[in-house]
Parts: C-alpha cells; sequence; structure tokens
C-alpha cells in the first residue's frame, strides 16, 4: 500500500515517525512519501519537504507567508495526485492539512486525520468541514471523544502516543538520576524562542547553584542561540536532547504546546512560559474559548502548573514561580500527584501508534 502523510512540526514528525513503524509491521508492502522531518525520514518515508520550511506562527506571521503557503499547498496537492497513494494521513498541522480535505474528497482519496485540530479551542464550525470530507478522524485527548459526540460525529480515541515514547525512553536510560538542572524549553521555532528565550535566561541569574540547560531546536543553527547566550554563567546548551535533560532536570520552564506534556510525563514540576506577537496575541485572546492554554491544564480541567502568559511573563514571575516549585514540598507535591492522574487518563487508551496504524490499515480494506 502507499501512504502518504503531512506532519508540519518536530511534534507531528515523532508520531509520524511512530505510526510508519506500526504500519510497516501490518503492512509488508507499505510506501511512505510525504512532508515531516527526520525521525520519518528515517523511518523509511520519501521525505518531499521538511517541516522546518512550514512553520510559520501567529497571524501577523501566516498573512506575511501567505504566497509561500499558498505554493506549498498548489505543490502538495500535485504531488499528492502523482504519487496515487491509497490513503493520505493527515498529522495535526490544521493551518495547512484542513486546506487539502474538501480537495482530497473530491479526488476521491481516503483521508486519515490523526491527531484532531484543536477544533474545540476555537473555530468549531471547522467540524462541519470535517465530518463531511475525514474519513477517520484518529483523537488523542480523552475529552476530544465527548466533543465530538456533540457534533454526533463518531471518532476513534487510540491514546496518547507519547506515553509509550517516554515509557520507552525511561526504561532505555534507567540509571540516569535527577541532578541540580533546570530545563529550559524555549520552543521550536524562531518567532518564539526570540519571544521567550531572553526572559527565561535572565530568571537564570537568581539561582547560582543550578545548572540551566536550554534544550535547541532541531533545525535550528547555533549561532541563532549564541545571540543570546553570551552572558551567562551557568547556563548550558544542547541539541536535539530534550529528552535527555528533562531525565535530568529537577524543573522546566516551558513553552506551551507539547512540551508541555512531556515535561509532566517526565514528572519534572513545571511553568509554562507563552508569548506571542502581540496582535496575534489580540486576536487569539477573543477567539479561543479555553480557560487555559497547556495541554496538561486542558486535559486535567484545573491548573496544575503556572502558566505565564504574554504580559504576565517576566523575570519576576518567572523567580517565583520557580523558586515555589524547587523549595515548596507541598507545592510540589501536588504536582506529582496531577501528574500520575494525568498518565493514567492518557494511558486508556492504550498503545496510540499501534492503534493508529491499525484504523488506517482497516479503513484501507475496508
Amino acid at each position: 500500500m502507499k501512504y502518504y502523510i503531512i506532519a508540519g512540526e518536530a511534534s507531528g514528525d515523532l508520531h509520524g515517525s511512530n505510526l510508519i513503524k506500526e504500519l510497516k509491521k501490518i503492512d509488508s508492502s507499505a510506501i511512505f512519501r510525504g512532508w515531516g522531518g527526520d525521525k520519518m525520514e528515517l523511518q523509511g518515508m520519501k521525505l518531499v519537504k521538511h517541516y522546518r520550511d512550514l512553520a510559520f506562527m501567529g497571524f501577523v506571521e501566516v498573512i506575511k507567508h501567505l504566497p509561500t503557503i499558498f505554493r506549498n499547498i498548489k505543490f502538495c496537492k500535485q504531488d499528492i495526485l502523482d504519487y496515487k497513494p491509497d490513503a493520505l494521513i493527515l498529522i495535526d498541522y490544521p493551518g495547512f492539512n484542513l486546506q487539502l480535505i474538501k480537495w482530497a474528497k473530491e479526488n476521491s482519496l481516503k483521508v486519515i486525520f490523526y491527531i484532531s485540530p484543536q477544533v474545540w479551542a476555537w473555530k468549531e464550525g471547522r467540524v462541519g468541514a470535517i465530518k463531511k470530507y475525514v474519513d477517520k478522524l484518529l483523537v488523542i485527548l480523552p475529552f476530544e471523544k465527548e466533543f465530538y459526540k456533540k457534533w454526533n460525529y463518531e471518532v476513534e480515541y487510540v491514546g496518547h502516543p507519547l506515553v509509550e515514547v517516554i515509557e520507552d525512553y525511561e526504561q532505555q536510560h534507567s540509571n540516569i538520576i535527577k541532578q541540580n538542572i533546570i530545563a529550559l524549553l524555549p520552543g521550536s521555532r524562531k518567532q518564539e524562542i526570540k519571544r521567550k528565550l531572553p526572559v527565561m535566561l535572565s530568571t537564570t541569574k537568581h539561582f547560582p547553584d543550578y545548572e540551566f540547560i536550554v534544550a535547541k531546536a532541531p533545525g535550528i543553527t547555533d549561532d541563532f542561540y549564541d545571540i543570546f547566550l553570551s552572558d551567562y554563567e551557568n547556563v548550558n546548551t544542547a541539541s536535539d536532547k530534550t529528552y535527555s535533560i528533562l531525565l535530568r532536570s529537577k524543573a522546566a520552564l516551558v513553552t506551551s504546546g507539547t512540551a508541555t506534556l512531556e515535561t509532566a510525563l517526565f514528572n519534572v514540576p513545571q511553568i509554562v512560559c507563552y508569548k506571542a506577537d502581540e496582535i496575534s496575541y489580540q486576536i487569539a485572546k477573543r477567539l479561543v474559548k479555553l480557560n487555559f492554554i497547556s495541554l496538561v491544564n486542558l486535559i486535567m480541567d484545573k491548573e496544575v502548573v503556572k502558566e505565564l502568559i504574554q504580559h504576565e511573563l517576566t523575570v519576576y514571575s518567572c523567580k517565583t514561580e520557580l523558586h515555589k516549585l524547587l523549595h515548596n514540598i507541598q507545592r510540589k507535591q501536588q504536582i506529582k500527584t496531577d501528574y500520575a492522574e494525568l498518565k493514567s487518563l492518557l494511558q486508556k487508551g492504550g498503545n496510540a501508534s499501534a492503534n493508529a496504524a491499525m484504523a488506517v490499515y482497516e479503513l484501507i480494506h475496508h
């Protein structure tokens, strides 16, 4: 069978690579082509475009790059038609992938969306199009199945793919112990790193007894980070080693997104840091209907971890909250208790990658 897969960021590349691995187990003739990153390519997918060339964040960034985005969509459609896949698998990345679903259906392609667009946060009206044009929606957050039920749309909860990824990693590195390290996870895109890393770094001066390690994003060169790092004695960096850093860390400052969930599954107390372009933030604030921005708090439906959003993200607030994480025993214990409950919720679906692969395979042979 021929599969065309589209992932547009680092987390999609990770989940896409594990999906490919599982599909190969049940389909010995599987051939893969698509958009993603190094991990999907390593699993044998013919990489058409790398996600680092596709990452535009926020309303302003997207508007600025609209000609590029439209060119990419046009190129992508032609590439899919030339390849003639048995299934088109779209992994998250809704700004791009949702542009393809109607076209794909009109061209008689079987469409699987793995990892739901966050339509429960905003643009709920998109559910109608998803229901009409997507043959199978595979969701990874427990509350999403209930959300879609409101729309009379049967989706499949496969579990969260990060659970087995992190469990496997911990088993392979079980000899590593916690050290006086604090992880700094400023994100995977240049725009978000520019906004958040300076605040994170300025916070380090208030904790001279700790080593801070900046997790560098794959695909971003060292000289980009060097601009920010010249003035800090207790700060080091590591490229493409986020899990290794989290395994050794006692706390973390984390950009909102998948990284908040990864940090929680590694059982590391964290502060969630979010700062967007001001215009994008003001637009989003009026459109988004959520009480929280981090996946940890959204899934648990309460404040498990502190979120410092936009103007709240200051050196003073980071310093104050980090001091609590490191020295308030009651606070630390409550976070660990909540993390255990979170993991239990996410495990209920079973092995997400294997479940997703089977759902894809069964749909093609239906």
